[in-house]
């Protein structure tokens, strides 16, 4: 394939690629084989399992925003896919979206978008590579997998900036990908910036009980108590996949979600119809961790299975009950996983809590084109006193692992 041969198009929406089409470049190892000289380009820090099994870069997560109303225009994520062809279909492509607003991506710009208005520019519109409302990390240049597979990446970053251009953009984000992409980002341009998340890592455990005794004494003694006391008022967790995932479930579901979004963000993003489209085509990817008391359902946590990950998005409830988040949100996962031998649990965006419960502190990455050389600058020095604080935060933070000192040390031995 030549540079001439390659040619990009923006769609106004994912239903424009066939599923199997899209997921050929978004999941690669799920899709259907490819040339046996064919391969992936190196990308350091993550598993070859991981790049080729992400729930959320699927045709059916993002088509599923899209058709429930949940990511359009109308809610200010207007999409603007960017789709890379060859003489022999499709080889790459990238999700996403004109934005004008700077909700529910959980990178937060709006400081910049203020300081920006102030001094007389316009912020908004801006491009967003993302996946909405999901603060979990991802490939976001999702190609195909060939010996041209890097000459189509560079296209697709040069198609970005010229699509920015042409919607006047003040500029481009790309949220939540892996460092090795925010590596080859910052080569043509754009800012790498950092932020943290708490991640639970399996160290080969064979049950809970095996992971609480990589735990302090007092640690683990209070974590026994946690969950004891979480389900003393009668109540029982209920695991629900695949064919059980119910539209009966689903209601349940929703009015925790819309109960405890109201509180948190004001108005919840995601529609109904978004998890009736979710468990009609992703039912074996998802499992909903559900509280049952007096005979029904009053509390629950929607988690998504990747190749090597359970990633843990919502939470909600309609009675509140000590450490029942705790016990539906965390230890529920962790136990999904050993179950299941995942490698971690992912549980979302912040949440310093996390780390007594075992998850430690993990670097996120992003990376933005700003075209106002003015706000460039300012943006730019000012990531260099983020990351410097991310850093020194984490290490703070994962000195104070709830784990077992003498273990620490014999594995250092």
């Amino acid at each position: 394939m030549t540079e001439n041969t390659l040619r990009l198009r923006v769609i106004p929406a994912i239903a424009e690629v066939e599923a199997a089409a899209w997921d050929a470049c978004a999941n690669p190892g799920l899709a259907a084989p490819v040339k046996p000289n064919s391969h992936l380009p190196e990308q350091s820090g993550q598993s070859t399992q991981e790049l080729h099994d992400n729930p959320f870069i699927s045709h059916a997560f993002l088509g599923s925003l899209e058709a429930s109303g949940s990511a359009t225009a109308r809610a200010g994520w207007q999409p603007h896919h960017l789709v890379a062809e060859s003489d022999h279909g499709i080889v790459g492509v990238v999700p996403c979206y004109l934005k004008s607003h700077s909700q529910g991506e959980y990178v937060f710009d709006r400081g910049w978008a203020e300081a920006y208005e102030r001094a007389g520019g316009q912020y908004y519109p801006k491009l967003q590579i993302a996946v909405p409302f999901t603060p979990a990390t991802g490939r976001r240049l999702l190609v195909r997998p060939s010996p041209n597979a890097e000459t189509v990446r560079d296209a697709m970053i040069a198609g970005l900036l010229e699509l920015g251009r042409k919607r006047d953009a003040s500029s481009v984000h790309f949220t939540f990908l892996p460092e090795a992409e925010c590596e080859v980002l910052a080569k043509r341009g754009f800012l790498h910036r950092t932020d943290q998340q708490f991640h639970w890592q399996n160290g080969g455990y064979a049950t809970f009980d095996g992971f609480l005794e990589a735990l302090s004494a007092r640690k683990r003694k209070s974590i026994k108590r946690e969950r004891r006391d979480a389900l003393a008022p009668g109540i029982e967790v209920h695991r629900l996949t695949g064919k059980d995932l119910t539209e009966e479930a689903w209601d349940a579901f929703f009015e925790f979600y819309m109960e405890t979004g109201s509180r948190k963000w004001g108005r919840p993003y995601l529609t109904r119809k978004f998890y009736s489209l979710i468990g009609q085509s992703m039912a074996d990817q998802i499992v909903l961790m559900m509280a049952k008391r007096a005979g029904r359902y009053i509390a629950g946590a929607i988690n998504f299975i990747g190749g090597d990950a359970l990633y843990g998005r919502h939470w909600g409830a309609i009675e509140h009950h000590p450490f029942l988040h705790f016990e539906l949100c965390y230890y529920q996962a962790i136990d999904f996983a050993i179950e299941r031998k995942l490698k971690r649990v992912e549980a979302g965006a912040q949440g310093e809590h996390k780390l007594a419960r075992g998850y430690l502190p993990v670097t996120t990455h992003s990376a933005h084109y700003i075209a106002d050389p003015g706000l460039r600058r300012a943006v730019a020095d000012y990531l260099v006193r983020e990351r410097a604080y991310v850093e020194a935060a984490g290490e703070e933070l994962a000195a104070q692992a709830p784990f077992r000192k003498d273990l620490a040390e014999q594995e250092q031995d």
